[in-house]
């Protein structure tokens, strides 16, 4: 594997990435639109989503029963992950082309990457 085929496949997966995530937000999004196009809008008290939007597993659930909300969030988590999955593929990359240095370096990246996703609140 050489550098310019590298760059062409960590290119094509962050734009795979950006289009899967963008396409599930705008289905989550016309469903949402579809169910709740008559409600009234309340814009003088902040209501914030509950469980089901908010945590990884609730996500996971209310995106599996097809609620409109949890189809949103999960399409964000997968514009999060879409970077996460470029550092992954470039450790992957340059341990192919035996590039030792950047290897560490994207490993380091990753490690921060993910501690900061899992400490964020």
């Amino acid at each position: 594997m050489d550098d310019r085929r590298l760059e062409n496949i960590i290119g094509q997966l962050l734009r795979a990435g950006v289009l899967l995530a963008a396409a599930t937000v705008v289905s989550g999004g016309a469903l949402y639109l579809a169910v709740h196009h008559a409600d009234r809008v309340n814009y003088r008290v902040f209501v914030a989503g509950g469980p089901d939007t908010s945590t990884f597993s609730g996500i996971m659930r209310s995106a599996a029963h097809l609620e409109s909300l949890g189809i949103i969030q999960f399409g964000l988590l997968i514009l999060i992950a879409t970077p996460v999955a470029r550092v992954a593929f470039a450790i992957a990359g340059f341990a192919l082309e035996r590039d030792r240095l950047y290897t560490v370096v994207s490993i380091i990246v990753l490690l921060i990457l993910l501690a900061s996703l899992m400490h964020a609140t």
